[in-house]
């Protein structure tokens, strides 16, 4: 095993429940990206949780035309795969910090980078797109 691939698997072993952004919802269809099946690779067994809040700007974006609203139709169904979850913040954004600040969550996955700041700021990872459809952990 590499120095990369053990660092890899000792900085997932304690993500055991990440939340998931519109972002990484939309990736499989904007990047090409197995959502799943990366999370699983990465983290090994876990749970994926969706705030409401973000269950509902993937239902407002869908609702558009074009290759956004094909994205967020993908993500909204890929969504139903995760628990949702009620937070107190009706923003996106806001609710997954949320998320995270309490620890109810062990990370966040996300390809926004003021997000993902927010998240690293508050003290928990993100996990986010690295090269072309390939998820990595990002330490805070």
């Amino acid at each position: 095993m590499t120095d990369d691939a053990r660092d890899a698997g000792e900085a997932a072993a304690h993500i055991r429940v990440v939340a998931l952004d519109a972002s990484a919802l939309m990736a499989p269809v904007e990047a090409d990206l197995r959502l799943f099946e990366e999370l699983d690779r990465l983290l090994g067994a876990h749970d994926a949780v969706v705030p409401a809040a973000v269950v509902s700007e993937l239902d407002r974006l869908q609702g558009g035309n074009g290759a956004e609203a094909t994205a967020a139709s993908v993500g909204a169904d890929l969504a139903t795969r995760a628990e949702t979850v009620e937070t107190n913040e009706s923003y996106a954004d806001d609710a997954l910090v949320e998320l995270a600040v309490e620890g109810r969550v062990d990370g966040v996955v996300t390809n926004d980078r003021p997000l993902a700041n927010r998240v690293l700021e508050a003290g928990a990872p993100v996990i986010g797109l690295r090269g072309r459809n390939t998820l990595a952990i990002t330490e805070p």
